[in-house]
């Protein structure tokens, strides 16, 4: 194999790349800063994050894909061509082979989208696996047996939930919801409760550092703190407030009754059979918001079904790509080409 094969994980907040025979070579944000007038890249990855709410006016930071799909075809292209020349160095005779990850429930437009920029941006072929499956493949569940298990992947901009037997995907549902309308509803409820304007960052962190999903000892949840930075919204002047477990928890719950309906909805449709696999071997958690405190207790609690985090929850998606990457014969019927 002189060409090299790359596998990419598209996440709305982080892409991770694959390299065969390497493993994962790469973890960086999905950020790309560009010159406003001539659309130039400036940066991408962990330096643009580090722009995020912080650039003059002639530069701006964005994230090219939204709730997990292509929102600036021209920016997710550079951003493509810098990874792939990271992963895959800038002098090589030969074009990769490259294999990207998209949600379940995208349309042909934006599967088009992604194929399209994955050529444009230097491939040699380009291959598509649908998300929940390279989950499943990455979180080590057997998928070709005749049984059903169940993935959640829920990443920044969307959750995927499928059911999959026999290799291929039953049932499935995605919302875009994710990690950054959770960011959004601390924001808001920041702004609401305590007229204080906060960033992106700001947000991620205290989700990060105090959220929590139940909340089971109310006078332990008040007593874990965060101080928190920002601007008045009435006076426009920098403050502090002090939030703790219970707040973050009462901003972001309705958040989370909405990525868990869309499980509900995947167990609705799911047939009798395949149902009663799931009741034994519970739901697989992935992706890099179901690490969120006590986010899998809720769910079962909900659902009624034991739900468990998979091991590595941010890494199984491109760990997954890669094994099928390695493997395309096996999961040939899975991927789409171009």
């Amino acid at each position: 194999m002189l060409s090299k094969r790359i596998g990419i994980d598209l996440g709305t907040a982080n892409t991770l790349v694959y390299m065969v025979g390497q493993g994962i070579v790469l973890n960086e944000p999905t950020v790309v800063a560009v010159t406003a007038e001539e659309n130039r890249v400036v940066a991408v990855g962990k330096e643009a994050k580090e722009m995020l709410g912080r650039t003059p006016g002639n530069i701006v930071a964005l994230r090219p894909l939204r709730d997990g799909v292509i929102a600036d075809y021209t920016i997710t292209e550079a951003m493509l061509t810098y990874f792939i020349d990271k992963a895959a160095g800038q002098a090589r005779f030969f074009k990769p082979e490259v294999m990207i990850c998209i949600p379940a429930g995208v349309t042909q437009v934006e599967r088009r989208a992604v194929l399209d920029a994955t050529m444009a941006a230097g491939a040699k072929v380009a291959y598509l696996i649908e998300e929940p499956l390279a989950a499943a493949i990455g979180a080590k569940i057997p998928i070709a047996q005749a049984a059903g298990h169940m993935i959640v992947d829920t990443g920044g901009g969307s959750t995927e939930c499928a059911v999959i037997s026999l290799g291929g995907v039953v049932v499935h549902d995605s919302v875009r919801v994710g990690g950054n309308k959770i960011d959004e509803a601390i924001t808001n409820y920041c702004k609401k409760k305590f007229n204080l304007l906060i960033g992106e960052r700001t947000a991620e962190e205290i989700k990060i550092q105090i959220g929590n999903a139940v909340i089971d000892d109310k006078r332990e949840a008040e007593n874990t703190k965060m101080e928190i930075k920002g601007r008045d919204a009435i006076s426009g002047l920098p403050r502090t407030i002090e939030l703790n477990e219970t707040h973050v928890n009462e901003a972001i719950y309705p958040v989370l009754v909405d990525i868990i309906s869309a499980v509900k909805g995947v167990l609705e449709q799911t047939p009798p059979e395949l149902a009663s696999d799931i009741i034994d071997k519970g739901v697989v958690m992935s992706g890099g918001t179901s690490q969120l405190k006590n986010l899998d207790k809720l769910m079962t609690k909900i659902t009624g079904v034991p739900c468990h985090l998979a091991e590595d929850p941010l890494l199984c998606v491109v760990r997954g790509t890669g094994v099928a990457l390695e493997n395309i014969e096996l999961y040939k019927r899975s991927i789409a080409k171009k």
